[in-house]
């Protein structure tokens, strides 16, 4: 079965902003999301990409842009389905006042049972986008061969959960994962398991630097905006 590289949207102008986007319309890339967008095509240079999908969001589309510039023979296809988290009300809000919220501490300990008011549960966005992937296995498996390898550009809380279920991990365990802006991800699937072979790979190592303000232990809803 194929390989499928996930790709985190660049740094957006709402994770430089601290505010979890969403659906909200028009969340565009910042100037650094960008620069990681056009750094794109170099690094998957050596990969023969047979498709790429992408989230209908203007964050992901502005990723894929650069890639899909430099490899005109790709097709591009939208699907929904690995849109980002329907957060509903706590869409377009500063993350410093959702941490107030009592619904985040289940988003944090046991995000299996958090459902966004006015909006979705993780357990339904995992739910969607573990059939997006294997509906897009099957496809890309039929049209190109079982080697083949293709990429979705997607969303932070979303990799995640697709991570967590290639790993067999339960949706509880999926805040331990962490995936930065412009991320590479790369799952192998097979007949029988999937194989996780690259995690939230940037080449960059800033992001290990230790910050000058402590870690509280909390996930950041959304993927975070990533190394300062």
């Amino acid at each position: 079965m194929p390989t499928l590289i996930l790709v985190r949207h660049g740094r957006s102008t709402a994770n430089t902003a601290g505010l979890l986007a969403g659906w909200t319309p028009g969340v565009a890339l910042d100037e650094r999301g960008a620069q990681q967008a056009a750094a794109l095509p170099g690094r998957l240079g050596g990969l023969p990409i047979a498709e790429v999908v992408t989230s209908p969001l203007r964050r992901c589309q502005e990723t894929v842009r650069p890639l899909l510039d430099a490899r005109p023979e790709l097709a591009a296809h939208t699907d929904e389905r690995i849109g980002e988290c329907h957060y509903g009300d706590w869409s377009g809000r500063k993350l410093t006042e959702l941490k107030d919220e009592p619904l985040m501490e289940v988003v944090q300990a046991h995000p299996s049972a958090a459902a966004f008011p006015g909006g979705e549960s993780l357990r339904a966005m995992q739910t969607r986008a573990a059939e997006a992937v294997r509906e897009w296995n099957a496809r890309v498996e039929r049209d190109h061969g079982a080697d083949a390898v293709y990429l979705m550009c997607s969303h932070g809380d979303i990799i995640k959960s697709l991570v967590a279920d290639a790993l067999g991990l339960h949706l509880d365990l999926f805040q331990r994962i962490s995936v930065e802006p412009c991320s590479v991800t790369a799952i192998r699937y097979t007949r029988l398991r999937p194989f996780l072979v690259r995690l939230g790979d940037t080449g960059d190592f800033a992001s290990l630097v230790p910050r000058e303000e402590s870690a509280d232990g909390d996930a950041p809803v959304g993927g975070g905006a990533g190394a300062p």
